[in-house]
């Protein structure tokens, strides 16, 4: 029995209470949110020993870091280190993109060590299959793609991302337009390839069952990707994407209808002026399944600063209802990035979260944010470094900087406003 099948029959199970708990929801509320499907619990049944956490209505914005080899860097250590820094930092859940070295011996050593829940996506070792083997794309079969799934599912996979949307309809929808950037998804363009080379339509569209089945069996939640998301400013919210979108929707229905939990992933590179009405979009077409958002990112123009775009997408996403964030980090579009780099893209993507919750008025949010104002007020260092999400950033910065008064930073030294105002108050 999967989460969603036990909520629509009115059983609590343990992973609910744990949830409800952290979400500061009673059990019967998150229940109710999970029946309806505006609400997922992403754990795959074996997978145990791992952080429970919800995605979805009245629950704290969560947030992704993707870490994995490539072709040119693959290393099981460095991975492992990424990880540690995905956990250290706050990621909600992990995801393991890897496309190059030993792919199963990476991913099973991620599910091994990892904490948090962790999602993949199969197509891309369908992809590396293909390349490896030098066989043509044409000569693929459903099992091809479904046995790797399946694969995935046996190893511990929570999540999984799987591009159903892009359908033959979908490719003749972005053929019939044209794009400044085509497709930007590899697992997008992966199988429009596919279905333009074999004029055949996307085995993860047309056997969606099988997929379902697998998912249920396992109870993994499908991220139901957006293939066809636009890659800039200029592509956004363009007809393929919105045409995936409808049939995204389509197929959630399908899945709830099977008891099985799904998300929606969505763009991409957004505009800031057309963020609200994605969201909005998505909820209206989806049965306001949970947002999975890839950024968004807000400008094409800041290649090194991305973790910023994205985190003004992300936090106005999350506003308007986003409810998982995908981090980006400073190397996006430019290469796999280094630990720092997994470390930075996570604290943007925190920062994001965290404003969009005290927006949404998430009491867990607003209360830190209260009690960071009250440790300024009483000039409590050691309690606003602890109570900062980059805890180690702030000691380090505040060791280094030394003031001679230890009430005081050295912006202000004595011409503190908060030290003046607070002895003037004292002698009243």
């Amino acid at each position: 029995m999967t989460q969603l099948e036990a909520a629509k029959k009115g059983i609590i199970t343990d992973e609910m209470k744990i949830a409800a708990k952290e979400e500061n929801l009673t059990v019967k509320e998150l229940s109710e949110l999970i029946a309806r499907g505006e609400v997922i619990i992403i754990k795959n049944k074996i997978h145990n020993n791992i952080k429970i956490i919800a995605i979805g209505k009245k629950t704290r914005t969560k947030i992704n870091a993707n870490i994995g080899s490539s072709e040119d860097i693959c290393d099981i250590d460095l991975e492992l280190q990424k990880l540690k820094i995905c956990v250290d930092f706050g990621a909600d859940a992990v995801m393991d993109l890897s496309t190059g070295g030993d792919i199963k011996k990476i991913r099973q050593m991620i599910l091994k060590n990892s904490p948090i829940p962790v999602g993949t996506v199969p197509v891309y070792e369908t992809m590396v299959n293909t390349l490896k083997n030098k066989r043509p794309i044409d000569e693929l079969t459903s099992d091809d793609f479904f046995n790797i799934i399946k694969e995935h599912a046996e190893q511990g996979v929570d999540f999984v991302t799987v591009h159903c949307g892009v359908n033959k309809k979908a490719v003749e929808t972005l053929i019939a337009q044209g794009r400044i950037l085509d497709v930007v998804s590899r697992g997008g363009a992966f199988l429009t390839s596919y279905i333009i080379k074999t004029n055949k339509e996307n085995p993860l569209f047309k056997d969606f069952d099988r997929l379902l089945e697998i998912a249920y069996e396992y109870d993994i939640t499908l991220s139901l990707g957006d293939g066809m998301r636009p890659g800039c400013i200029a592509d956004a919210t363009d007809k393929p994407q919105i045409q995936e979108l409808i049939t995204l929707g389509e197929l959630a229905k399908r899945a709830y209808e099977k008891n099985v939990q799904v998300m929606i992933e969505g763009p991409g590179h957004i505009p800031i002026n057309q963020i609200e009405t994605n969201i909005k979009m998505q909820k209206q077409l989806c049965n306001n399944a949970p947002f999975y958002v890839l950024g968004p990112i807000v400008t094409d123009i800041a290649p090194g600063y991305d973790h910023i775009t994205s985190a003004i997408g992300g936090a106005l996403a999350g506003y308007y209802g986003a409810d998982f964030l995908c981090y980006v980090t400073p190397a996006e579009h430019l290469k796999l990035p280094d630990l720092n780099e997994v470390k930075e893209g996570i604290i943007a993507a925190k920062i994001a979260a965290h404003s969009a919750d005290i927006a949404k008025g998430i009491p867990f949010a607003v209360n830190l944010d209260n009690e960071m104002a009250k440790a300024r007020k009483n000039l409590d260092w050691e309690k606003q470094i602890n109570l900062a999400i980059d805890k180690e950033k702030a000691r380090i910065m505040r060791e280094k900087a030394s003031p001679s008064n230890k009430d005081v930073c050295t912006m202000c030294g004595e011409f503190c406003s908060i030290k003046e105002l607070k002895d003037i108050l004292k002698k009243m």
